[in-house]
C-alpha cells in the first residue's frame, strides 16, 4: 500500500500548482484592478472619510479611552493618504516599470489598505461593524492583483490577521471603558473574543481558499484550451503538408504520364521503322518544361534559410522586380505606375525572399490582366518603421468566396497556373513577422498588400 500511495503523494502538489502568469497578463491584471477599479473607489472613500472626520464627527467629547482610539485613527488617516498617494505613482506609470516593481507595489498597497480598514472597522463598531464585508472585498481584489500561489495566500492570510487585530483592540478598549461610556456608545464589554471571531475568520479563510481554487480551475481550463488549439493547429499543419505532398505528386504524375505515352509512341515508331512525329517530341519538351516549373516553385516554397540576411533597399527591389516582370524591351499593353511615399528604412531580409515576394505579386497581376490593363505599385512607411507594399490591378477581380483560398498552395483559377505563387508570397512574408492580405471587388480588380516590420521582429528562420 505504501508503494501505491507514493506516486499519488508525489503528484498531489502538482494538482494544486497554479501555472505562473505571463508578464503581459500579470501586468494587465494589476492595471485593471489597481488603476481602473481601486483608485477611483479609494478616492471616493477617502473623500467620504475626510468629510466625516472634519464635518460630522462620529464621537463627541466623552473624554475616555474611545476618544484616544478615534484620535489615533484620525492621525493615521493623514499617514494613509500620504502612503496611498506615493503608491499610486508607480501604478499610474505601470507601463514604464518592471513587472516586479508593480507586483510589490500591489502587495504593499493591499497591506496598507488592510491596516487602515482595520482601524476604520474598530471605530465603526468593531466586530459588529459592517466593514467586515470589505475584508472579503480586499481578498477578492488580491486574487486579481497579486500573483497566484503562496504570495497571494500569504497576503490574504494577513488580511484575516488585520481583522484579528480589530477584535483584540476592541476587546481591550471596551473592557477599559466605564459603564456610563459603554451605555452612551452602546458598547458591551466582552469577557472573551469567543465564537463570532472564529466564524468570521472561517468566512475569510474560506473566501481565500475559494479564490485560489477558482483561479486554479480557470488557469487549468485556459491552458487546456490553449493546448487543444495547439493540437488543432499542428493537425492542420500536418494536413496541409499532406495535401501539399499529394498535390505535388499529382502535378508531377500527370506530365510524367504524358511523357511516358509519348515515349511509348516514339518507341513503337522506331521499332516499326516509321517516321518520328515531331508533335510527340514537342509534347515531351512541353511536359518536361512544365515539370521543371513545378519543381522550381516547390523549391522556392520549401526554402527557409538558405542564403544570408542583408540590408535591402525597398525602392531598388521594387524597380528590379518591375523590370523583371515587365521588361522595357518587350512591348506590352499593360502600364505600370509607381507611388512611393516618403523614405524607407532598409529591410533586413534575404535578398531572394523580398525579390520573390514582389515578383510573384506582379506576375499574378500580369496574369490576371492578360494583354492590357494597369498595374499600380504603392509603397509607404508607417510608424515604427513598418513597410507596406501594395500591388493593384484593374482586372476582373476575385470572387468573394475564393478570397480566403488564394494563398493556399496549388489553388489556382488559371489554366496554366501552378497555384504556388501567392502561397510563396505568404510563406516568405510570414517568415519575417509580416502579414499579407487581399482586397478585391468583381469587375474592379484586386489589391494585394504585404506588411512587414523593418526592425528585428522577425521569426526565427529555422522554424
Amino acid at each position: 500500500m505504501k508503494t501505491g500511495r507514493e506516486p499519488l503523494l508525489k503528484r498531489l502538489p502538482a494538482l494544486f500548482e497554479i501555472p505562473a502568469l505571463d508578464a503581459d497578463r500579470a501586468r494587465r491584471r494589476i492595471q485593471f484592478m489597481e488603476c481602473n477599479v481601486m483608485l477611483p473607489v479609494k478616492v471616493f472613500i477617502v473623500a467620504l472619510i475626510f468629510y466625516s472626520f472634519e464635518y460630522s464627527p462620529w464621537i463627541g467629547s466623552i473624554g475616555s479611552t474611545s476618544d484616544v482610539v478615534v484620535e489615533s485613527v484620525q492621525a493615521s488617516f493623514g499617514f494613509y493618504l500620504f502612503i496611498s498617494a506615493a503608491l499610486a505613482i508607480p501604478l499610474l506609470a505601470a507601463r514604464r516599470l518592471p513587472l516586479a516593481v508593480l507586483q510589490w507595489t500591489a502587495v504593499t498597497n493591499a497591506l496598507v489598505d488592510g491596516l487602515f480598514l482595520a482601524a476604520m472597522t474598530l471605530v465603526t463598531g468593531g466586530m459588529d461593524s459592517i466593514l467586515f464585508w470589505v475584508f472579503i472585498g480586499l481578498i477578492l481584489r488580491n486574487a486579481v492583483s497579486v500573483p497566484p500561489g503562496f504570495s497571494q495566500i500569504f497576503l490574504n492570510f494577513a488580511m484575516s490577521l488585520c481583522y484579528v487585530l480589530v477584535a483584540v483592540l476592541e476587546f481591550s478598549v471596551t473592557n477599559n471603558l466605564d459603564d456610563a461610556t459603554q451605555r452612551i456608545l452602546d458598547f458591551n464589554a466582552q469577557e472573551e473574543l469567543g465564537e463570532p471571531l472564529v466564524l468570521r475568520l472561517v468566512v475569510l479563510w474560506l473566501t481565500t481558499i475559494c479564490c485560489s481554487g477558482l483561479e486554479l480551475l480557470l488557469e487549468r481550463q485556459r491552458l487546456a484550451a490553449e493546448e487543444a488549439g495547439e493540437f488543432v493547429a499542428r493537425e492542420n499543419q500536418l494536413r496541409a503538408a499532406g495535401r501539399l505532398a499529394a498535390e505535388f505528386a499529382h502535378q508531377i504524375k500527370n506530365p510524367l504520364t504524358i511523357i511516358n505515352n509519348a515515349a511509348y509512341s516514339l518507341q513503337r515508331s522506331v521499332r516499326e521503322k516509321k517516321p518520328v512525329a515531331p508533335e510527340q517530341i514537342e509534347i515531351i519538351q512541353e511536359e518536361v518544361s512544365r515539370v521543371d516549373q513545378v519543381i522550381t516553385q516547390i523549391m522556392g516554397y520549401a526554402q527557409l534559410s538558405e542564403g544570408r540576411v542583408e540590408k535591402l533597399e525597398v525602392v531598388e527591389k521594387i524597380d528590379a522586380a518591375i523590370g523583371q516582370v515587365f521588361p522595357p524591351a518587350v512591348p506590352t499593353g499593360i502600364s505600370v505606375q509607381k507611388k512611393l511615399n516618403g523614405t524607407f528604412p532598409p529591410l533586413l531580409m534575404q535578398r531572394g525572399h523580398l525579390t520573390e515576394i514582389i515578383v510573384n505579386l506582379l506576375q499574378n497581376a500580369r496574369e490576371a490582366l492578360g494583354d492590357q490593363g494597369k498595374v499600380t505599385v504603392t509603397a509607404s512607411c508607417l510608424r515604427d518603421n513598418v513597410v507596406v507594399i501594395s500591388v493593384t490591378d484593374d482586372g476582373p477581380g476575385i470572387p468573394p468566396a475564393r478570397l480566403e483560398q488564394v494563398f493556399e498552395a496549388y489553388f489556382t483559377t488559371k489554366a496554366k497556373g501552378t497555384g504556388l505563387g501567392l502561397a510563396i508570397v505568404r510563406h516568405n512574408v510570414e517568415l519575417y513577422g509580416g502579414t499579407v492580405r487581399v482586397d478585391s471587388t468583381l469587375g474592379q480588380g484586386a489589391t494585394f498588400t504585404v506588411t512587414f516590420p523593418a526592425k528585428s521582429q522577425n521569426r526565427p528562420m529555422n522554424t
